[in-house]
């Protein structure tokens, strides 16, 4: 009799599971979790087995044909945690298991496409897609759909390969990639021959005096090390070579063995241990409410998520370091997360400093192999803390005790560019809950919603409201390194306590009423002069990129747009070209207007590269920094950009909203706004709370030493609520009159959203379906009397990306989604809880 399963299909779009037997081969060895090779339609695809089953839906099964890992891939707690964040997000439940599985060893069936090369072809019969699809099969022969995507970026050719598929001119057929991952092996040698007749042995190694010498060599070196030995060593400490190795292992001397490794990321970072230091007693009074809710899930006892709200640089991360410890020493695992890649290193050099040997970090900037190897090795529990961005949250860590989501504010955490599109703190309040785990959430600016749920929903509050400084300690070494005498403020036990540092804003319109023209204010002029005198470092906040903003023509203001998405093109003065940031579009700067043939053709507006340039200029020799979406490319390149600022090697760091999450910097006593208001107008509810959170956080950048610090921001909107409230640090302001806004207008917390888009190359097509839609949709929220408002449907704010046009519909209700359960529409992004709405 067969032993049955119920299987989850690893391809997008499919919602459902299935039932399969196994054969007797394999009966042993699959379990819960194990990913698995079956055959689906006329295809093979990558599946995770769910559970076991009695009774099959269908009468004849279908036979599971591999295994794809021995281990099981996922634990019994992704599995759940996938269901729900398929349930939650309307997406398929493939899709939220992929997240899962690391890349390389997750393989979805792709189409191999060929040339018929029995078919003569002419060119001039083809469409501009379909000629371009061709003289790519010419060139590079077969191809798989993924390197097409490659080699075609942002166009959808699949339709165009499917009409050449017809006409007889290609061939296709569905293929499953091996796995593109496997253990990393090395070669070792190891001495086989007895050590103690290597002297006395009289046979000779070479006929070669010296070649003799220095296998001998060889020989005596092994014979003193234990184990293995590497064969790079051997040839540094002898002067050896492969061929020596070759000849003494045939001569029945040595033999080669593989081994495994670990690809490690953290292999070459050292770690200086360091021992906890004493708490504030604000930080107590937080502790003591941390420590209690550890030991009820500790217990098995549930404990609601805590919100920890306390200022930037208040010591939320010495509370997440004891909570760690809490949990591994009652044998739990944590996750730690991070907003972005370029937090990563300053809290994996805190969390490994404190824990080490057991700290691991993932994210997409690791290679496949570093992530597979991290995967395998959490996965073994040999890392039970791990450190990363979003995808951190999916690492196969059994026992999870303690999750801390820090910065739990930013959007970064929400997957909105691809299938399935979650919001990550709320993925990571359900993985506590179904884990038993504590979780906590901390940042400086909680969005509106977390501070409602804490205060009215159930979680626990817990507040933070002074800056520390340092320890006493640390502030005198400080001192001392920087040769100065620095008096500290009077504090509780061995902390030293800070204000949070003074906040100046500078109206721009004064400034060019006073002729003053360039974009740096007089005051911003002056604190940068005092900062350079001083041999201090400044931050330069500018919320945009490259050079010029956009490019246009002075006689008719024609703008130069991305052909794709209609966006202005930016001036990039590293390429000496325009560029989309959108979807990567370059070209060259016009030198006569394409509308009217004028030659006025101009730069307006700042990035990044144009407030490095004109910083050069009016400070001379001044030593800067960049740290943005161009200067992070690389592997590595936010390490590289720390390290020198942290080590002095700039004194001004020039960036964008990198700066403004969570950064220590102590040797920054200046961090200058460049221009506030950007974002503020966008039409999206969340408009102000984006400006005032980016604003409140990169002002705590300043003045986190002894040296104390300042803030100016420029902005030509100077009575806006959200830049007022920023600059007096008065969190409990902003919220009181963003509620009162959110409330009038029916936005979260007040109502739930999801928001609907349509795309299409054509124009005509988007309105035309967004319009049958939001008519169905109509039908039924009235046929079944449902408290739902409907919004649109509208064109989005960027009404075209990637050539595509862009319709949306937004629903909003108590719970919108259960409107379109089990009967999402086809083609249409849906993403529950939006973070944006543009």
């Amino acid at each position: 009799m067969h032993a049955y399963v119920e299987v989850a299909i690893n391809l997008p779009q499919i919602s459902d599971t299935y039932h399969y037997h196994l054969p007797p081969d394999l009966a042993g060895s699959v379990q819960p979790g194990s990913l698995v090779i079956v055959p689906f339609g006329n295809q093979r695809a990558q599946g995770v087995v769910l559970r076991y089953i009695d009774d099959p839906e269908v009468a004849k099964t279908r036979p599971v044909e591999d295994l794809v890992e021995g281990l099981p891939a996922l634990t019994q707690l992704q599995i759940a945690l996938a269901q729900w964040m398929a349930d939650e997000t309307l997406a398929p439940l493939g899709t939220c298991i992929n997240l899962m599985l690391p890349p390389g060893l997750s393989q979805r069936t792709d189409t191999l496409v060929r040339l018929n090369t029995d078919r003569q072809v002419d060119l001039a019969e083809f469409s501009p897609l379909e000629k371009r699809i061709i003289q790519l099969l010419q060139s590079r022969g077969d191809l798989r759909g993924r390197q097409i995507d490659a080699a075609i970026r942002h166009v959808e050719w699949r339709g165009a390969a499917r009409a050449l598929a017809r006409k007889g001119v290609l061939r296709t057929r569905a293929i499953l990639p091996e796995p593109r991952v496997s253990p990393k092996m090395v070669r070792k040698v190891a001495l086989v021959g007895d050590p103690a007749s290597i002297d006395t042995h009289e046979a000779p190694l070479s006929r070669v005096q010296k070649v003799h010498e220095r296998r001998l060599r060889v020989l005596r070196v092994l014979a003193q090390e234990p184990g293995l030995v590497e064969p790079g060593w051997i040839y540094a400490q002898t002067g050896a070579n492969n061929t020596d190795l070759k000849a003494l292992e045939k001569a029945g001397w040595v033999e080669f063995i593989n081994v495994q490794v670990w690809r490690d990321p953290l292999e070459d970072m050292s770690f200086v241990p360091a021992k906890a230091p004493e708490l504030t007693r604000d930080q107590e009074r937080a502790w003591e409410k941390i420590e209690a809710g550890l030991a009820h899930a500790l217990q098995g006892r549930a404990h609601p998520p805590f919100l920890l709200h306390g200022v930037t640089g208040s010591g939320k991360t010495e509370l997440y370091l004891r909570a760690v410890g809490e949990a591994l020493a009652g044998g739990k695992g944590a996750i730690i997360m991070v907003p972005e890649i370029s937090l990563t290193p300053q809290t994996i050099q805190r969390f490994s400093s404190r824990f080490p040997g057991k700290v691991g970090v993932i994210h997409s900037q690791l290679s496949e192999g570093e992530r597979y190897d991290t995967w395998r090795r959490v996965r073994k529990g040999e890392l039970p803390v791990i450190v990363g961005p979003r995808s951190a949250l999916f690492v196969p860590l059994e026992n999870i005790g303690l999750i801390v989501v820090d910065e739990c504010h930013q959007e970064s955490y929400d997957q909105q560019d691809t299938l399935p599109y979650y919001r990550g703190v709320a993925a990571a309040v359900a993985c506590a809950r179904l884990a038993g785990a504590t979780i906590i959430l901390g940042s400086a600016t909680p969005q509106v919603t977390q501070f409602y749920q804490a205060v009215n929903g159930g979680w626990t509050y817990i507040e933070l409201p002074k800056r520390i400084l340092a320890h006493r300690e640390a502030i005198a070494r400080h001192a001392s390194r920087l040769g100065i005498d620095l008096t500290v403020k009077p504090g509780e036990g061995q902390a030293a306590d800070l204000g949070l540092p003074k906040v100046a804003i500078v109206d721009m319109r004064t400034e060019l009423k006073a002729g003053n023209r360039s974009i740096f204010s007089r005051e911003m002029q002056a604190a940068i002069e005092q900062v350079l005198t001083a041999n201090q470092q400044a931050i330069l906040f500018l919320n945009r990129r490259g050079t010029a903003t956009y490019v246009f023509c002075r006689e008719c203001g024609y703008v130069v747009t991305c052909p794709q998405d209609d966006k202005p093109l930016t001036y990039h003065r590293n390429v000496d070209g325009l560029l989309c940031h959108t979807c990567g579009y370059q070209r060259q700067v016009p030198k006569r207007c394409p509308q009217c043939g004028g030659g006025q053709i101009r730069q307006l507006g700042t990035g990044t590269e144009k407030v490095e340039q004109m910083v050069r200029e009016r400070f001379p020799g001044v030593r800067t920094l960049r740290w943005d979406a161009e200067t992070t490319r690389k592997k590595g390149s936010h390490e590289r950009i720390l390290n020198q600022f942290t080590h002095q090697a700039a004194d001004i760091l020039i960036g964008t909203q990198m700066l403004a999450k969570g950064l220590d910097l102590p040797l920054v006593t200046l961090v200058g706004v460049v221009l506030a208001e950007v974002g503020l107008t966008l039409p999206d509810y969340r408009a102000a709370e984006r400006t005032f959170q980016v604003l409140t956080q990169v002002a705590g950048r300043a003045g986190r030493s002894p040296l104390g610090g300042r803030v100016v921001v420029q902005t030509y909107s100077p009575d806006h609520y959200a830049i007022q409230t920023a600059a007096h640090h008065d969190y409990e302001a902003f919220y009181t009159q963003e509620m009162a806004y959110r409330r009038q207008l029916r936005y979260p917390p007040f109502s739930r959203l999801v928001r609907l888009e349509y795309r299409h190359h054509d124009p005509q097509a988007a309105e035309e379906a967004a319009l049958a839609l939001a008519g169905l949709l109509q039908t039924w929220i009235s046929d079944e009397d449902r408290p739902i408002d409907l919004i649109g449907p509208v064109p989005c704010f960027f009404t075209r990306m990637y050539g595509r046009y862009r319709w949306q519909i937004i629903l909003r209700g108590r719970d919108p989604a259960e409107l379109l359960r089990d009967r999402q529409p086809p083609d249409w992004v849906i993403e529950v809880d939006p973070s944006s709405l543009l």
